[in-house]
């Protein structure tokens, strides 16, 4: 069996990715049928970036699956700094059986893919999130009934988040539009990419800096933080430019009365969205990071075994 990476979702396919979806609802349902389905395997987790949901749910992900994990971060050295890149990832695909990264480049994941004979995960990077994006997909779809259709309106910074809901939304067959201010659009190659698998799927992906258009008629209304990881020095100045976008209870009303209201955590409250929208009863922020433990697992099984 051809090795498989889950670097980005656009190199899934609409059946592979709603079989993923798949895979983790039937083991988010039926734990204890994995408990051993990854006996005397081991994950190596490299992380260059703090970490909470991805760090625990990687780890707990493999334990409840009968494996193991380690993790190293950059004070145990960084991948291509001691050593080449190849020669990381030649020694890693000796040891392990999955590699799983969390990092500031994305160039980075997609070289050690490139030379690891073992499957490797974008945990995330700068560019891509496609792990948030599962654990999203799968909560809208557990609390909607079905994905094809739905309008997800994401709003904020055109951020790696974004991009993996776009690639993501549009292999579901959903309209996903991202709703933010001029300058902070989305990668304009990902939004490219994403337009196009929409186009063969028959889901819409789009760009706004209308946030009444961009809200009307939306399932899903999602944020993320305005300043990521290294994007500190520049708060201030987002603060200012990102206000108008704030999630507050006048914002979540403009899309649907149904709308669900997501973000990928952590939250600053008080600045892209409100505690009244955070605590709201239509509020699945705490269903998707429980979210993300089924589907890492659903990726090391698919990945490890081909299941």
């Amino acid at each position: 069996m051809k090795k498989r990476d889950l670097v980005a979702l656009w190199d899934y396919t609409p059946e592979e990715l709603a079989a993923l979806l798949e895979l983790a609802a039937k083991v988010k349902k039926s734990p204890a049928a994995y408990a051993d389905a990854l006996k005397g395997r081991t994950a190596f987790l490299y992380f260059e970036k703090p970490s909470l949901r991805t760090r625990v749910t990687s780890e707990v992900g493999m334990t409840q699956l009968g494996g193991g994990s380690l993790t190293q971060t950059p004070e145990m050295g960084r991948i291509g700094v001691r050593e080449s890149v190849h020669d990381v990832a030649k020694n890693l695909e000796r040891w392990v059986d999955v590699i799983a990264m969390r990092t500031f480049s994305h160039q980075l994941i997609e070289d050690v893919a490139r030379h690891a004979r073992v499957p490797v995960i974008n945990l995330l990077s700068d560019l891509l999130h496609p792990m948030q994006a599962l654990a999203d997909l799968l909560t809208l779809k557990q609390h909607f009934g079905k994905l094809k259709g739905l309008k997800l309106a994401f709003v904020g910074d055109g951020n790696n988040v974004a991009h993996s809901l776009m690639v993501g939304g549009a292999l579901s067959q959903m309209k996903v539009v991202v709703v933010g201010p001029r300058g902070h659009e989305p990668n304009a190659r990902v939004l490219d990419r994403a337009r196009a698998i929409a186009a063969k799927t028959g889901g819409e992906v789009g760009y706004t800096s209308d946030v009444d258009a961009g809200l009307k008629g939306a399932d899903a209304v999602y944020t993320d933080v305005w300043a990521s990881m290294g994007q500190e020095k520049e708060a201030a100045e987002r603060q200012k430019l990102f206000w108008p976008y704030r999630v507050d209870g006048a914002l979540f009303r403009k899309a649907k009365p149904t709308a669900v209201f997501m973000h990928c955590l952590p939250a600053h409250r008080g600045e892209e969205v409100t505690d009244e929208v955070c605590d709201h009863k239509r509020s699945v922020i705490f269903d998707e990071a429980e979210n993300r433990l089924h589907t890492i697992k659903a990726a090391y099984l698919a990945l490890i075994k081909g299941l």
